[in-house]
Order: C-alpha cells, then structure tokens, then sequence
C-alpha cells in the first residue's frame, strides 16, 4: 500500500464510511492505464485542497464535498461526453449502498455532475469542489507542466493542431471570467498564478495550431 493509498483511506474512513469496500473499486478504476493525470495522484490533491478550502469557507457538508471528490472523476474516458454524470451514477450506487441518506446522495450527485463545466456555482459546498479541482491551475510551473503533459497523453488520440484548438478553446474560456475560482480564499490564493500559467501555455500552444 503507497503513501497516497494510505491517506486515502484515511479520508475515506473519515468522511465517507467505515466500510471501505467500494473504494478499492475506486482505486482500481483510477489506476487504468489511460489515465495520465486524472488518477490517485489527482484525487489525493483534489481531497487535500477540499481540506484547505474547509478550514477557511463556510460549507454545509464537508464529508459530502470529500465523497464527490473521491468520485468526480470515478469514470473517466477523454473521448465519452458524458464521464461526470456516469460517475455520479457510480457515486449514487455506492453511497446507497453504504447507507447514505438519499438528500446526501442528491447533494453529492450534483456536485460531480457541477465539474463537467467547472462553471460557477450558487452554493458554497460545490464551490469548493470545484476549486479544488481546479487548483492545479496554480500550480507552480513544473508540476503545472507535468499537468498539462498528463493531459495531452490521455487525448493522444488528437493531433497537435486538434489538441491546440481545443485546449486553446477550453483555457481561453477560463481567462475570460471574472475569476477564476468561486470561493474568496481560491481567489486570494490561486487567481493570480493561475492566469500566469494559462497564459504562458496559451502562448505555447499557438505555435501548435
């Protein structure tokens, strides 16, 4: 068992159940070989950040954030459209079956299905997972790099014009908010040097296009 997995079923037992049936399951599901960025590497941060965004935000459910981030990415094919609402369904079954409440489940539904457009959300608990996940936008310039390399592997499947286009498309769609993130201290934070690395990769990728 790696240091990661050892934190993650800390978590798990700490906010989801004593059970910790489903997640190795979980685990197996983001050890597949196509993941390059969105494995146990990304929920160990996404949890880690839910954690930080936690102690200083004001939410309603905190185990119910930590259970949508063990899941967002439970399914996860970069060319299926549909990869948040089929996790949620996995969330949905596993969650019953532990004997989660059904508004919980809902709560937690929802939540997940909010990161298939990380767009701003009206409550502060989605709020928060959706920073979180979007933390790695700040990141410092080579972990930001390994990112992006994680990412353009897992859609090998484009040529470089193809993948320029389209992760152009998707980063300018970030600048081009208000902010960034939703919560003040995501704000505070990471707003400033996530810019810096979407521009500085948007500069990269116009020589791809």
């Amino acid at each position: 068992m790696t240091a990661h997995d050892v934190e993650l079923l800390t978590a798990w037992q700490r906010h989801v159940s004593s059970d910790t049936g489903p997640l190795s399951g979980l685990l197996a599901r983001h050890r597949e070989k196509h993941r390059r960025y969105h494995g146990v590497d990304h929920v160990v941060w996404v949890l880690r950040h839910v954690d930080e965004l936690v102690a200083e935000e004001s939410v309603d459910d905190p185990a119910a954030i930590a259970a949508a981030a063990f899941y967002h990415d439970a399914v996860y094919e970069p060319t299926y459209p549909a990869n948040e609402q089929a996790s949620a369904r996995l969330a949905r079954r596993d969650l019953d079956e532990l004997g989660w409440d059904g508004d919980r489940i809902d709560r937690v539904s929802d939540m997940i299905e909010a990161t298939s457009t990380h767009d701003a959300p009206h409550d502060g608990d989605t709020a928060v997972l959706i920073d979180a996940d979007l933390a790695v936008l700040a990141a410092d310039p080579a972990a930001y790099q390994d990112y992006v390399e994680g990412v353009r592997s897992e859609y090998r499947n484009l040529d470089d014009a193809e993948w320029a286009d389209g992760r152009s498309d998707v980063l300018q769609r970030f600048l081009d908010r208000d902010a960034i993130f939703t919560t003040g201290t995501g704000q505070a934070k990471w707003e400033a040097r996530a810019r810096a690395n979407i521009a500085a990769e948007l500069a990269s990728l116009s020589s791809l296009a």
